[in-house]
């Protein structure tokens, strides 16, 4: 069920996203550079929001009723969109295709527009996370077998995202493209209320847990506790730390064992004769005294930001597939015979790439480096960071082959000829390696980050986890965003066009990706650093489910 409506909802998402960088440039006649910082700048705010439903989950609403919730909204800002393009933004009947530029808009139909894309952002952002998790909620950890079926469940997450959104790159596409957005719009409403309903239908077979608590208060109680005690020694023995009430589930789940590092933060567990007294009257103040477990989450979260900061970079990479590989292939040549290929649909081979990646990984790549480290049967040989590692090595395989083909491209190119057929000579097709690069980088970075942050988030913080490695591709994309502005403002100067004009045939988009290649280079040498530095949670007792009377409360 959760595989299926990932991928109908990502059907849905796609459907709106991998065209929307020519929607703003031919229906509402946005420049290339606006249309690409608009797009990431969208593209950021539906990955920031999946913080605020992880929220939501974690610490109120729980997983279900957040996914429920959420995906109402996304419907909606579907639905929103659809009507705004079919009554007012595609106008005359048939524009925004290659050849017809769409007519004025007034304020309140754009308006109309963004309010109903950021609800889409909203809806599929705060949903996004939750369903990755709920979905991992299914298997339990202590049996063996379902242990090794929750690793793979993220593979398959993760291929089935892919190819609910194949359908959008390919058929949504094609209709986009040739001016029927309402159309594409409709058909991803439809796909997004069907999994709606899918999901919904399912309510009676799933398992439920409980939300932890606001996690903020948690925290700001260590900090206060560890801060009033600045000057208290910490224990030598660890069982001498407070280890909370036998009952106590403070942080949502297993309980956490002390771990070295962060030693300030132990002190908020130190025990002093003013707890003494306070344990006698049976008086438990949380700003003086936290558990061990309860410190322990607080290290937990800072011993993954530093991984998570790593991995922005990445997604700047990621997220250039969406605007500036368009917008490259959309001045190559794009025609076989009478038929002409719409340039977001190469992003097709992004997705056989996953999909290819991902089943020689666990028939064949997996398999070999067990047998050859002698690993256990649910090991997967590499670890979740190592395989990260090599995400960002195929990174910069992709934005060499992006900048060395953008080189040929501007070889065979027209510099007067904008958006005309035969713009560039060199064919579209050429696109294929940098797509199947970031394919491959994303099957290594990407469903071993939702491993990560899964499994190393405290149990009362999942939802989290999970929207960490989304938020980083939200980041990314403002970076990105960012990146583009400082480029066109240093080289479109002494009136020169800079290097992402609104013709690329007159700039220099190969050293924006050999500079991003550069960055990521960097990036790598500090992944690894942190990467050497980072300590796996240690967890004890099992994870509390919920009784069996709140089971389907929502």
């Amino acid at each position: 069920i959760y595989v299926v409506n990932q991928a109908l909802a990502t059907l849905a998402f796609f459907g709106v996203g991998v065209n929307l960088v020519l929607f703003l440039t031919r229906v509402l006649k946005e420049n290339n550079a606006d249309a690409a910082n608009s797009v990431s700048k969208w593209t950021g705010t539906v990955y920031i929001c999946s913080l605020v439903g992880a929220f939501l989950s974690d610490s109120y609403w729980g997983r279900f009723k957040t996914c429920a919730i959420f995906q109402v909204i996304y419907v909606t800002g579907l639905s929103l969109l659809a009507l705004a393009s079919q009554l007012y933004l595609v106008k005359p009947k048939g524009c925004g295709n290659r050849t017809t530029l769409c007519g004025e808009h007034s304020t309140m139909e754009v308006g109309l527009f963004y309010i109903s894309v950021y609800m889409i952002a909203l809806g599929y952002g705060g949903y996004q996370p939750n369903i990755a998790t709920f979905g991992a909620d299914q298997f339990d950890e202590q049996h063996p077998s379902e242990c090794s079926s929750k690793v793979a469940f993220f593979s398959y997450f993760y291929l089935f995202m892919n190819l609910g959104s194949l359908f959008s790159n390919t058929i949504l596409d094609y209709f986009e493209d040739e001016g029927m957005w309402a159309l594409g719009f409709w058909a991803s409403a439809a796909s997004a209320f069907a999994a709606l309903v899918l999901f919904l239908g399912g309510t009676a077979r799933y398992r439920h847990f409980a939300s932890s608590g606001n996690p903020l208060s948690r925290f700001a109680q260590v900090l206060v506790a560890a801060t009033k005690k600045c000057k208290v020694e910490t224990p030598e023995n660890e069982d001498d730390f407070y280890q909370g009430e036998v009952d106590d589930d403070t942080t949502g789940g297993r309980k956490m064992l002390h771990t070295h590092g962060f030693k300030f933060l132990d002190r908020a567990a130190v025990v002093t004769s003013k707890e003494l007294d306070s344990e006698e009257k049976s008086v438990h103040n949380p700003w003086r005294i936290c558990p061990i477990s309860q410190v322990e989450e607080v290290k937990c979260i800072l011993r993954l930001l530093p991984i998570w900061l790593c991995t922005i970079i990445y997604s700047v990479v990621f997220t250039q597939m969406a605007s500036l590989f368009v917008e490259q292939g959309d001045a190559m040549k794009t025609t076989i015979a009478n038929f002409r290929i719409p340039a977001a649909s190469m992003s097709t081979f992004d997705i056989l790439s996953v999909a290819g990646v991902i089943f020689l990984n666990r028939r064949v790549l997996y398999p070999l480096v067990k047998r050859f480290k002698k690993c256990k049967d649910d090991d997967a040989g590499l670890t979740e960071l190592q395989r990260m590692g090599i995400g960002l090595v195929i990174a910069v395989m992709a934005m060499l082959s992006a900048g060395i083909v953008e080189c040929y491209r501007l070889k065979y190119a027209s510099n007067d000829c904008k958006h005309c057929e035969g713009s560039s000579s060199l064919n579209i097709f050429w696109q294929v390696p940098q797509y199947a690069f970031i394919g491959a980088s994303e099957v290594f970075m990407y469903v071993a980050q939702l491993e990560f942050f899964n499994a190393q988030a405290p149990d009362g913080l999942k939802s989290f986890g999970s929207a960490l490695c989304m938020t980083s591709i939200s980041l990314g994309n403002y970076v990105s965003s960012f990146l583009v502005s400082i480029v066109m403002k240093i080289s479109a100067t002494d009136n020169m066009p800079g290097w992402i004009p609104g013709n690329l045939n007159k700039g220099h988009l190969d050293r924006f990706y050999f500079l991003l290649a550069g960055l990521t280079l960097i990036d790598l040498a500090a992944y690894i650093a942190c990467a050497k530095w980072y300590k796996n949670i240690k967890h004890s007792e099992k994870i509390q489910e919920l009784e069996e009377e709140d089971k389907f409360e929502v």
